[in-house]
């Protein structure tokens, strides 16, 4: 069978979530695909292990990194070795609807000219118990979602990985995950291929379900709670990369200009929050003066005197 979609599922001393990501994989109701699980520097033979035990084993290829190189490494090894027209990043943690593909792949059909498509997407959290992971409750990740444009991504990055379907052939124009970050590779990755081209947005019922463990610690974490100080790092890395790339080219007079009315609204919000509080402060000791029935007796004192 010929495969329209390679998953490449990242993952690091993990056997509970990549057995549950296989047999998540396995359960999609569009089946032409492989799957290239990249192992990050993790024990290779567990690995291996749960692959040969999976419905996908067949269809699989095990990959390791030859350095410690993080996830951003690891995806780009996926993708050089995916070879059907289509890739997705389906990091072990993470689940899909059993339509997720179907519908995906049928959207880039029938949308030549977008480059991937968005789907929308639930955050799960999830507690531990009997040595495994369950599901504790659901809400979506950014409501009212419909579209996944440049001017969006600019202040924050709207669609996590699993959430992605896109054209393999994407990474010629605008290259691969940027291996100098720890995190926020997917939305660095977006703001350099939206300027050029169009994500689509696929609307309905979530498709993808991103799974979240804020109490969970070492291997069993998210990269959102175990690498918080990475993502505001790495956050300030990218934003700093493009405005100097932009004064290289235009020179600092418009950030300059930015900066310092950025200067002057936060010094006139803080003055202005810092009357109002005055005011309020102000509102409120009348307010017990006049009415609280202690303060009633000691004017009834100060008048008498």
């Amino acid at each position: 069978m010929s495969s329209r979609v390679s998953v490449i599922v990242r993952t690091k001393d993990r056997p509970y979530f990549l057995a549950r990501a296989l047999a998540d994989i396995a359960a999609q109701s569009h089946d032409e695909l492989d799957v290239l699980v990249v192992n990050d520097q993790g024990d290779e033979d567990a690995a291996r292990a749960v692959v040969a035990s999976s419905p996908l084993a067949g269809r699989t290829r095990v990959l390791a990194t030859s350095s410690p190189g993080g996830r951003c490494a690891a995806a780009n090894l996926g993708v050089r070795a995916a070879t059907a027209d289509y890739v997705v990043l389906h990091d072990d943690d993470d689940l899909w609807h059993p339509d997720f593909l179907a519908s995906t792949v049928a959207y880039l059909d029938a949308h030549p000219m977008e480059a991937g498509v968005v789907v929308p997407t639930e955050i799960i959290y999830e507690r531990a118990a009997d040595g495994g992971w369950l599901e504790q409750r659901r809400e979506p990740f950014w409501p009212g979602l419909s579209s996944v444009t440049f001017t969006e991504l600019l202040e924050i990055n709207r669609a996590v990985p699993i959430s992605v379907l896109y054209r393999r052939a994407i990474h010629d124009d605008v290259g691969y995950y940027d291996e100098s970050l720890e995190t926020v590779e997917d939305w660095d990755f977006y703001l350099r291929l939206t300027p050029r081209h169009s994500l689509g947005f696929l609307a309905g019922p979530p498709l993808a379900y991103w799974t979240q463990r804020p109490t969970a610690r070492g291997s069993d974490g998210n990269s959102m709670f175990e690498l918080a100080g990475a993502h505001e790092r790495d956050d300030l890395a990218v934003r700093d990369a493009a405005l100097r790339a932009w004064v290289e080219r235009n020179g600092a007079g418009m950030p300059l200009f930015i900066a310092s009315i950025e200067r002057r609204l936060r010094e006139s919000f803080a003055r202005e929050l810092s009357e109002q509080l005055d005011r309020q402060r102000e509102v409120l000791v009348r307010e017990i003066w006049d009415r609280h029935p202690v303060w009633r007796r000691v004017r009834r004192v100060l008048r008498r005197r």
